[in-house]
């Protein structure tokens, strides 16, 4: 798989492993604008430095778009996250009215783009189109080397 959105979600992987490196659930994420190929927002779960349940990567990098963009509309934009939304970013995806949302894993226990609920397929003013599984394996591994360390550090104590 060879398109560009594997090229946009490999930047989300680089972002997922500067939160990885800084003691954070690796997720990254980032907005691209469609017709320039820019990325205007980018952003890595800052939940334990930040103490807020709210610092997801894709809020921090819709956050980030929004004021690069002058507003809080984010049409004409695409979305690249590691991990399947959960229901918080979901929502705001689609009160940003992105109108693309591209995932890597699937996440069985809080993903509301269609492993839990699909939020998207729920009757709101909006509605995202979605491609989940890019980079898979990739954005899976992460994730599961970062909790298989960190059980064993939790051993180690």
């Amino acid at each position: 798989m060879k398109d560009i959105d594997c090229v946009y979600m490999k930047k989300a992987l680089e972002l997922a492993e500067i939160a990885a490196q800084q003691g954070e659930v690796p997720v990254g994420a980032v907005v691209v604008k469609d017709s320039t190929g820019e990325i205007i927002g980018r952003g890595f779960n800052r939940r334990e430095y930040g103490r807020s349940p709210l610092t997801h990567a894709e809020i921090v990098a819709i956050s980030q778009a929004s004021k690069r963009l002058g507003g809080w509309r984010l049409i004409g934009c695409t979305l690249y996250v590691t991990l399947e939304p959960c229901p918080m970013c979901a929502g705001a995806m689609i009160n940003s009215r992105l109108p693309r949302v591209v995932f890597g894993a699937y996440d069985p226990k809080a993903g509301s783009c269609g492993s839990v609920v699909d939020l998207f397929a729920l009757p709101y003013n909006h509605k995202p189109e979605v491609r989940g599984g890019v980079l898979q394996s990739e954005c899976a591994d992460i994730l599961s080397e970062f909790f298989k360390d960190l059980r064993q550090q939790k051993k180690s104590r």
